[in-house]
C-alpha cells in the first residue's frame, strides 16, 4: 500500500532562491538515479510558500539514500519564515 507524506512551509524572501535550488539539485539526482518505490513532486504557491507530495511505494523512505535531499534537509527551519509542517496520509487516488 502506497503512503504519502505532505510537507508544507514558508521561505523567508532571503531564503527563495537558495531554497529553489536545492530543491531542483534534489530533482537533478532523482533524474540520475531513479530510486524505485518514490513519486515526488513539490508545488511553489503564492511565491515562497511550498508544498512537497511524496509518495511511498516502498518499505523504506528512498528519499533517504538521495544526497541531495539531505542536503535540502539541512538548514530547513532556518530557511523557513513558517514550518515545515509534515503530515502523512494515504493515497486514495491518483492519476498519471
Amino acid at each position: 500500500m502506497s503512503r504519502a507524506v505532505v510537507v508544507r512551509y514558508r521561505v523567508r524572501p532571503d531564503a527563495l532562491d537558495e531554497n529553489l535550488a536545492l530543491v531542483r539539485a534534489v530533482y537533478a539526482e532523482l533524474d540520475a538515479t531513479r530510486p524505485e518505490g518514490l513519486r515526488y513532486s513539490t508545488y511553489r504557491v503564492n511565491d515562497r510558500d511550498f508544498v512537497h507530495v511524496a509518495v511511498i511505494d516502498a518499505e523504506d523512505n528512498p528519499l533517504d539514500g538521495v544526497a541531495a535531499f539531505q542536503t535540502f534537509l539541512q538548514g530547513i527551519a532556518d530557511r523557513c519564515e513558517e514550518g515545515p509542517t509534515p503530515s502523512g496520509g494515504e493515497v486514495v487516488a491518483s492519476y498519471g
